[in-house]
């Protein structure tokens, strides 16, 4: 799979740009704030439909426009298709394929795969719970596409309960008016529980999939370590006690749910379901020694290891289950040492498409020469 031609219209910086593309490596080479992130930031949000840099779709479109559009002639086993999405910030967002209109911009996801690597990578490791669900969510997303709708639907749902459960605080300290809101808590209980089982039962599946790709990628790029030495675990917001099935997991929640209703309605807010779980990072020397999580142990260079195997260990996931994604290197060379940037080009140079920003071309390790653009003043120009 790879995008042979990218064009954008009112896209960040971009009032229009015409990218031609291939198969093998391009780099764009451009000082900062020249746009170069934007091109391939756009081939991701095709992806995912969202971005790796912000979290809403306003940022996206340029300054005085009121849409941006990212349109890809995208080739997978040698058939083209032209994918397409038009960004309405708050309002719906729309996509064709081929032109032809999709009945929801959701179903774009998937049809094209990407996987990327940035300095944002460092979350992974460092950051919130939130940015490892949404590290799992994203890539259970392009796994399957189905599972768009389910995290659509349980955000929805999660949003409603919240909502219910202030209003039925307030009801328990004597608000008579709004007394209808506890009945109604116990049906969005139930879908709270239906959905966020599903949920559930994907991310504990993905993480035992992902598991032994991550500690093989952490060996490949951390000096000296053992494929044993990473680890990976899942941690929901209670005890599962080993119960995995769809249907045990809906009683578990739903169980756990009334157990903390007391508490949920003093705080307002839901304190039970994949909303508040935890992927778990550790870091050992061989399978029998005592691990350390490592957010808060590991050392800076450790913890840039664990990132990116975090991310090979997507790719090389996404690859054996048949496609070859699209891999996109953001600005990830000048956050490495020299031996890490020659490993990791070494490990990617052979997908069969790889796109790569640089604020200047000596980043690029030699590993990954190949097509080059020079980005700057709007303009996206190809290197002769």
């Amino acid at each position: 799979m790879y995008v042979a031609h990218l064009t954008l219209h009112d896209f960040r910086s971009y009032a229009t740009a015409d990218v031609e593309l291939g198969p093998g490596v391009t780099a764009f080479i451009g000082r900062n704030g020249q746009g170069k992130t934007n091109l391939v930031e756009a081939i991701d949000y095709l992806s995912r439909l969202a971005s790796h840099r912000v979290s809403g779709d306003g940022p996206l479109v340029r300054s005085g426009a009121e849409q941006a559009v990212v349109r890809a002639a995208v080739v997978r086993d040698g058939r083209t298709a032209v994918l397409e999405v038009e960004i309405n910030p708050g309002r719906s967002n729309r996509a064709r394929v081929n032109r032809s209109p999709l009945p929801r911009a959701r179903e774009l996801v998937g049809l094209v795969r990407t996987v990327v690597f940035s300095p944002e990578d460092l979350t992974l490791v460092k950051g919130d719970p939130s940015d490892r669900r949404k590290f799992l969510d994203d890539l259970l997303v392009l796994r399957t596409p189905r599972l768009a709708g389910v995290r659509s639907d349980y955000d929805r749902i999660l949003k409603q309960r919240n909502s219910l459960l202030k209003t039925a605080g307030a009801a328990r300290r004597g608000s008579s008016s709004q007394e209808g809101a506890l009945s109604t808590l116990g049906v969005w209980d139930d879908h709270l529980s239906r959905v966020g089982a599903e949920l559930l039962a994907e991310r504990i599946a993905l993480v035992e999939a992902l598991r032994p790709y991550v500690g093989k990628a952490y060996e490949t790029v951390a000096r000296g370590a053992s494929r044993d030495d990473a680890d990976l675990e899942y941690r929901p917001s209670f005890d599962l006690e080993g119960r995995t099935g769809r249907e045990e997991l809906t009683e578990a929640l739903l169980a756990e749910v009334e157990r903390r209703r007391k508490d949920e309605l003093d705080r307002g807010i839901s304190l039970v379901g994949p909303h508040r779980d935890e992927l778990l990072l550790s870091l050992g020397h061989g399978p029998d020694q005592d691990r350390l999580p490592v957010k808060g142990y590991a050392s800076h260079g450790e913890s840039w290891s664990f990132a990116l195997a975090m991310r090979l260990a997507s790719y090389d996931l996404l690859r054996a289950d048949g496609d070859d994604p699209i891999l996109i290197l953001d600005d990830v060379f000048a956050e490495l040492d020299t031996e890490r940037r020659a490993q990791l080009a070494e490990l990617v140079a052979g997908a069969e498409q790889v796109l790569v920003t640089a604020a200047v071309g000596a980043d690029v390790p030699e590993a990954l020469a190949g097509v080059r653009y020079a980005v700057g003043g709007g303009e996206v120009v190809r290197e002769q």
